[in-house]
C-alpha cells in the first residue's frame, strides 16, 4: 500500500512540476521576451483589426492582390501538410495546368515554381520576388495605378530572413497586400473579412 502511495504521490508532483510550473514559465517566459511572436506576429488592417499572421499564408484570389503560391490544406492553419503526391501524379499536373492558365502569361515567359507547388506545410507566406513581378501588371492593371507604383510597395514586404544564409530575399504576400491596400486603393469593392 505504501508503494502505490508513494508511485501516486510522485505522479501528482511530477504532474504539477512538468505540466504546471514548467509550461506556466515557459508560456510566461515567451510572453516577456517574444511578446509579438507568442500572440502569432498578428498583423493589422488598416483599421487596427488583426487579418491575418505574418507566418501563415492566406488564399487570395481577385487580380488587384498578389497571389500566394498553392496550398495543399486550403490554407487552414489548423490542417497543415503537402500533397504527398508525386511529380508523375496527373492531379498534381491538372492542378498546375489550372493554376498556369490563371497567369496572363506572355510568350516565353516563365512561371516560377513556388506559384505552382504547394509548400511543404501548405501555408509558407512568402514568394520570391521573381513570383511578385510577374504578377504586378495584372494587380496595377486592377488598381488602376502603374507598375512602378506597385514594385515600389516590394521593399516594405521584403522579408531578408534568407539573405544571411546568401539566398534572395522573400516578399510576404499578406504584408505586400497590406501595403497595396493603404496606398493604392482598388477601384474594386474592400477586400473581404
Amino acid at each position: 500500500m505504501t508503494d502505490l502511495l508513494c508511485s501516486v504521490r510522485l505522479f501528482l508532483i511530477s504532474t504539477l512540476v512538468c505540466v504546471v510550473v514548467y509550461g506556466g514559465a515557459v508560456v510566461g517566459l515567451g510572453q516577456i521576451v517574444f511578446p509579438r511572436q507568442s500572440q502569432g506576429t498578428l498583423l493589422l488592417d488598416g483599421e487596427g483589426r488583426p487579418c491575418g499572421s505574418y507566418r501563415i499564408a492566406q488564399a487570395f484570389s481577385r487580380p488587384e492582390y498578389f497571389w500566394p503560391r498553392p496550398s495543399a490544406c486550403g490554407y487552414a492553419a489548423d490542417a497543415t501538410g503537402g500533397s504527398n503526391l508525386s511529380p508523375t501524379n496527373p492531379a498534381l499536373t491538372e492542378r498546375a495546368r489550372e493554376t498556369l492558365a490563371r497567369f496572363e502569361l506572355q510568350p516565353g515567359e516563365r512561371v516560377p515554381a513556388e506559384l505552382l507547388a504547394a509548400s511543404g506545410s501548405g501555408l509558407d507566406p512568402h514568394i520570391t520576388t521573381a513570383a511578385a513581378a510577374l504578377q504586378v501588371e495584372r494587380v496595377a492593371r486592377a488598381r488602376g495605378v502603374t507598375a512602378e507604383q506597385v514594385r515600389a510597395l516590394f521593399p516594405e514586404a521584403e522579408d531578408g530572413t534568407l539573405r544571411v544564409f546568401g539566398g534572395e530575399p522573400l516578399i510576404n504576400v499578406l504584408v505586400l497586400n497590406l501595403a497595396l491596400d493603404r496606398s493604392h486603393r482598388s477601384r474594386r469593392a474592400p477586400p473581404p473579412r
